[in-house]
């Protein structure tokens, strides 16, 4: 499975080297789809912005474009999110893909739970968490403006770690290759 995710990353990771005017749109697609609670479960789109953050580092790239974009297109996916939590309650259970990984919501519940709006910031970095509390936020009707603030600031941290992690690790290879 892995290799699969890791060719798919690589195509798109090529595909912006090659056509860098797509570089921010495609990043805050990517970055949506990661944070959207059905679509998350079947995009892992990790490995390709790590990979276009490599290509920050090479130089050629913007950060400041593709980070802003990564990061309002996964504020975006936790808000949708959030508001079909709202509004399907715990029938969002059993509609697809979620019926199929029956743990994620009540993980996401027991998540939430202990962990109150913390859980929307901690929660953005692990995936099978990413993909279930915004939707438990939304079931458990956390106050919009928490839930919001807490989206917005973990969505910026979280595209800017993938970015720069990308980033620091085309350097080192560029350092030890060259060394």
């Amino acid at each position: 499975m892995f290799e699969g995710i890791d060719a798919y990353g690589q195509q798109i990771t090529d595909f912006v080297r090659e056509h860098q005017v797509w570089a921010a749109p495609i990043v805050f697609a990517l970055a949506f789809g990661e944070s959207l609670a059905f679509i998350s479960l079947l995009l892992p789109a990790w490995a390709a912005l790590v990979g276009i953050g490599a290509l920050i580092a090479q130089g050629g790239l913007d950060f400041w474009p593709i980070w802003v974009a990564g990061a309002i297109g996964a504020a975006l996916g936790d808000w949708l999110s959030y508001w079909v939590g709202r509004k399907l309650e715990y029938r969002v259970q059993h509609i697809w893909p979620l019926s199929r990984h029956p743990d994620l919501i009540p993980k996401g519940e027991t998540f939430v739970r202990k962990w109150g709006v913390y859980a929307i910031f901690i929660g953005r970095f692990f995936g099978p968490l990413r993909a279930s509390v915004p939707l438990v936020a939304g079931i458990f009707e956390m106050p919009y403006w928490r839930f919001q603030f807490a989206n917005f600031t973990s969505a910026f941290v979280w595209a800017g770690v993938l970015l720069t992690l990308g980033d620091v690790v085309a350097t080192v290879f560029t350092w030890l290759l060259g060394s």
